[in-house]
């Protein structure tokens, strides 16, 4: 009975009012007391006797769905979850400690998960909808979410939100959740202070666009930071940034702006650094060619198994470009472009480590040479499941070390030593 009441009150709010702009008005203790007449009154108009326990229940149940995120706001507010997979309203996993799990949490049905959605996405200006059934956007907190309706999703409408946290924001922090060694740190900031260009690379979740966001506060406050994204993600604290997102195509296919147009223009910008949330076609030729011509301390995202097929996937973007370049071309383009690989995994006891810190080295026989320069060498699984191994430095000095004495970065070569 409680179940179908709150349904019938939660169509009746949104059948006749304009919720967005009720939450605006109306707070605290006067929202309370609208919500609790219009609960009287659907009760009225159904007939429903609520005892008082039950009338404060339905009460809360609704202000949560309302100032909040109804059932999710227990998943959203948990800071062990990292991230939340609604499969249709009677399936809820989580990703808790790296690991995943089927959490006991329902919506009451496809309209209330349909109600939700549409709380989530209304401060966005987004839109989904049977005309437009997917979509890609961040939370104010940076939080980014994916939405897919029916009939795309045969499960019912599924969201996906992986949680931005902000308890990550200095290297120190990664350190300290054995992501990488201090050493390897302090070889990563005098990177990105020597204006290295620097790929992240590494599987859907492995934490490349949270390791980029700590890495790039490190870039000096009196430089102009250009940023590039699909979804904006990236939460940088400098002075001077220049934020561009792209913009997905309108009802009639068209005004689509992408990220290899929003490259192009981001180059009369003047900017000190640019920055590509994620690199997944023909851009790929445009920065290689930027920073070719001078754009140094460029930093991107490829979805990568390793650092060697980073490569290969650069190669086969710069090919998406429409451009008909030779292979060898290409391939000395990159070696003169990239000059650091960072590659992440996600192990299987959920933690997120560095595996490898790669020099783009040199073209050797058309081929190009990577040299890892620190790596992490896993030794095994103990009973708890967790894994255990050490990063290891191969004691070889890279080649880009003059950058660093060219711009005053004070990073002994023995830093390198094993």
């Amino acid at each position: 009975m409680l179940k179908k009441l709150k349904e019938e009150v939660r169509q009746y709010l949104i059948s006749r009012f304009d919720l967005p702009s009720i939450e605006e008005k109306l707070k605290g203790n006067e929202l309370n007391k609208f919500i609790n007449n219009i609960i009287k009154e659907v009760a009225a108009q159904k007939e429903i006797i609520l005892s008082p326990a039950e009338h404060a229940k339905l009460l809360n149940e609704i202000m949560d769905e309302l100032i909040s995120l109804g059932p999710l706001k227990s998943l959203i507010e948990d800071p062990q979850i990292s991230e939340i997979m609604v499969n249709g309203p009677g399936q809820i996993y989580v990703e808790r400690n790296g690991r995943m799990e089927l959490t006991n949490i329902k919506f009451d049905s496809q309209q209330h998960l349909l109600y939700t959605i549409e709380k989530i996405i209304s401060a966005t200006g987004r839109r989904v909808d049977e005309s437009s059934p997917y979509v890609d956007f961040s939370l104010y907190d940076g939080s980014r979410v994916n939405i897919i309706l029916p009939p795309l999703s045969l499960v019912g409408p599924v969201i996906t939100i992986r949680k931005f946290s902000p308890e990550i924001s200095k290297v120190e922090d990664l350190v300290r959740l054995g992501s990488l060694t201090q050493r390897m740190a302090d070889f990563l900031i005098s990177a990105i202070r020597a204006k290295l260009n620097i790929i992240f690379s590494g599987a859907t979740g492995a934490g490349k666009t949270t390791t980029l966001n700590v890495l790039s506060s490190y870039i000096p406050n009196d430089e102009r930071i250009v940023t590039i994204e699909d979804t904006a993600e990236l939460r940088l604290h400098q002075e001077h940034i220049v934020r561009l997102e792209t913009r997905p195509p309108n009802t009639e296919g068209r005004g689509e702006v992408t990220i290899r147009d929003l490259f192009k223009n981001s180059l009369r910008m003047r900017p000190n650094r640019i920055i590509i949330g994620e690199i997944r076609s023909g851009e790929a030729l445009d920065l290689i060619q930027a920073i070719c011509s001078g754009h140094t301390g460029s930093l991107a995202i490829v979805h990568a198994n390793s650092p060697q097929d980073v490569i290969s996937r650069v190669e086969m973007m710069i090919s998406m470009s429409g451009i008909n370049i030779p292979i060898w071309m290409i391939r000395k383009q990159i070696v003169n472009a990239i000059d650091l690989i960072v590659h992440l995994e996600q192990f299987l006891d959920g933690k997120r480590r560095i595996t490898h810190l790669t020099e783009v080295r040199e073209l050797k026989n058309d081929e190009i040479t990577l040299t890892d320069l620190f790596r992490f060498e896993q030794e095994g699984i103990d009973k708890d499941g967790k894994i255990f191994g050490k990063w290891v430095t191969t004691g070889i000095r890279p080649l880009f070390l003059s950058e660093f004495q060219k711009r005053g970065i004070d990073l002994s070569p023995e830093s390198f030593n094993p």
